[in-house]
């Protein structure tokens, strides 16, 4: 029986990838802002794993201002969504797994 622990996703083990990746997946859109508000996270942790989803290919990235402000928006891409759904996947086989 292959092991189930190798389906997971490498990039998503990480507890705040995870969670940019949730909220991302079943939202539009998300503001660096507001993403940083609703996972109450630092600049620095927030921007350190955007870097990282985004150099898989797993968010796309929007700038623009408002109101003379930057405003970054996320937006998780086909390849995001099909990997957040794998990951998902595979903690559920672990999860149904019997002794």
């Amino acid at each position: 029986m292959k092991n189930p622990f190798e389906n997971l996703d490498r990039i998503l083990e990480h507890r705040a990838r995870l969670q940019i990746m949730s909220v991302l997946v079943t939202n539009e859109a998300y503001d660096f802002n507001s993403l940083k508000e609703i996972l109450q996270t630092t600049d620095g942790n927030l921007a350190t794993h955007m870097k990282a989803l985004e150099k898989e290919k797993y968010v796309s990235v929007n700038k623009s201002f408002v109101d003379r402000k930057p405003n970054t928006r996320y937006k998780a891409t086909e390849k995001g969504k099909t990997s957040f759904k794998k990951h998902l996947d595979a903690l559920e086989t672990i999860l149904k797994q019997r002794k």
